[in-house]
């Protein structure tokens, strides 16, 4: 059985003393948000072994499939960050040596970012370490199992959505 994170802990006990109607959905809410935690935990412990936190990973991932490497601009909008954010992780990834920034052949105004050999050996060992653990966070799943838990997460991200799309109620 799940360990809730305290806050939800909490959060639940006072549900139940106010008899909440709901509270299956509740426990399942604060269930899914406490399973979403210890795996961002989990993953970062993962990371951290390599000294990189997940915003540094994102950036290796990217730049170790881009073998012309990448605009800063193309990082940030990849990864989904802003580009100061950007420029904040590429200056301790070349502060590690793990990224070089170059003009751009084609536009000697431009950066396209590339890793340096130091940097793809660890981006290679770090993608691989992190295809393992994601493989293990659900290797206690079967087939179908992994199935039903994407059809079902999917159906509860789009009622999201629509209630999103809604506004408030």
């Amino acid at each position: 059985m799940q360990k809730f994170e305290q806050k939800y802990q909490a959060l639940l006990a006072e549900a139940d003393r106010r008899q909440w109607p709901g509270q299956d959905r509740i426990r399942l809410c604060f269930q899914t948000l406490s399973l979403a935690a210890a795996i961002d935990r989990d993953c970062a412990q993962v990371l951290s072994g390599y000294g990189l936190s997940e915003g540094r990973f994102v950036l290796l991932f990217l730049l170790e499939a881009a073998s012309a490497g990448l605009a800063p601009r193309e990082l940030a909008e990849q990864a989904g960050v802003t580009r100061a954010t950007v420029t904040g992780l590429l200056d301790g990834l070349e502060r590690d040596a793990l990224i070089e920034r170059q003009a751009d052949a084609a536009d000697r105004r431009a950066l396209r970012v590339q890793l340096t050999p130091r940097g793809r050996q660890l981006a290679q060992s770090v993608v691989a370490e992190h295809g393992r653990w994601i493989a293990g966070v659900f290797g206690g799943l079967s087939v179908d199992e992994r199935s039903q838990l994407a059809a079902l997460l999917d159906k509860v991200a789009a009622g999201l959505a629509a209630r999103g799309e809604a506004g408030p109620a």
